[in-house]
């Protein structure tokens, strides 16, 4: 079954003559609870794509599809309550709140999303972060720090989580220790990951990978053995 479905999708930025293209007529069926690389250089589309995906944005033109649902079609109220239900984000940045501590960004998030959610504990225990749980941001690593904003989106229980260059900010060793954290969350919880990276060897972790190239899907392929976080080299 398709997780999302997008049917001859663009997105413009600006008007007239000054409009700028970011996907072009996009075609493309996402299947569920797969783990996916989206790879391409900068400005190939991929932020655009993940951020219409994450109702974060809509497109100029086409349709996107939840499974059976028009997600192109929702109001502004439901474009925000179809993030807080069903999607989870983590970002180059960390966006943590500099005054709370890692347990109060998690439990922050759930309570925004104001749902029934799993235990803000044991979401950081589940990213290796049990003796950190009382630290604030400033007392924790890059790593550390990714690593609850992924506790803070798995919190969720979501169906879809959305990772926007999750290591761009952080060395080989701790990149590699948050791919494992990626890894082992979509093993245990079964939801579906979408990674945007612009690395080729970090795509290969993937059982997917969609490539974009200047807004248009150049290539989708499946990785028959997806190589291990630790196995990948950069």
């Amino acid at each position: 079954m398709n997780l999302f479905t997008l049917s001859n999708v663009s997105k413009e930025y600006g008007e007239g003559g000054a409009a700028v293209a970011a996907l072009r007529n996009v075609d493309l069926s996402i299947p569920q609870s797969k783990f996916i690389a989206i790879l391409g250089a900068s400005g190939s589309g991929k932020s655009t794509l993940l951020n219409m995906l994450g109702c974060m944005d809509r497109p100029t033109g086409g349709t996107i599809r939840f499974y059976d649902t028009d997600i192109t079609a929702f109001s502004k109220g439901q474009m925000t309550g179809f993030r807080g239900e069903h999607i989870g984000f983590v970002f180059q940045s960390y966006n943590l709140l500099p005054d709370l501590t890692a347990l109060e960004n998690v439990e922050f998030s759930t309570e925004l999303a104001g749902l029934p959610r799993a235990d803000a504990q044991a979401a950081l225990r589940s990213v290796g972060l049990s003796e950190r749980i009382h630290h604030y941001p400033a007392q924790l690593s890059g790593g550390e720090q990714q690593r609850v904003s992924i506790a803070r989106a798995i919190a969720k229980n979501p169906k879809v989580l959305l990772c926007d260059e999750p290591t761009g900010a952080l060395d080989f060793h701790t990149g590699v220790m948050v791919l494992e954290v990626l890894k082992r969350v979509h093993g245990d919880q079964k939801n579906s990951v979408l990674l945007i990276t612009h690395n080729q060897e970090i795509a290969k972790i993937a059982d997917m990978v969609i490539t974009l190239r200047s807004g248009e899907i150049f290539a989708v392929s499946e990785n028959e053995a997806p190589l291990s976080p630790a196995e990948v080299v950069w």
